[in-house]
């Protein structure tokens, strides 16, 4: 398993109060964390006006997480409609 700092902070944003914080960041302590790098924003925004072309509107940062999990042959863990529909148009494989 992996996350990215991307992960976590958008769950930090949803919770409240430092018990729950602090829990959040301790299990993701354990997790590797996978860095974008340059060429990974590339082709993320390749894959954003892929998607487009295709109908599928996708935002940034998902764009980036779902060609993160394509380029390190990852699986993404997600229920969010938009990685379906990403995953019908895309070769990121969707476990969710």
């Amino acid at each position: 398993m992996f996350s990215t700092g991307l992960v976590l902070q958008e769950l930090l944003h949803g919770f409240r109060g430092p018990k729950a914080s602090q829990s959040i960041i301790e299990r993701f302590s354990a997790l590797p964390f996978v860095t974008p790098t340059r060429a990974d924003h590339i082709e993320a925004a390749n894959l954003r006006n892929a998607c487009r072309r295709r109908g599928v509107q996708i935002g940034t940062i998902d764009a980036l997480l779902a060609s993160l999990c394509i380029t390190h042959e990852l699986v993404m863990l997600s229920t969010d409609r938009d990685f379906i529909a990403i995953a019908e148009s895309t070769p990121m494989i969707l476990w969710g």
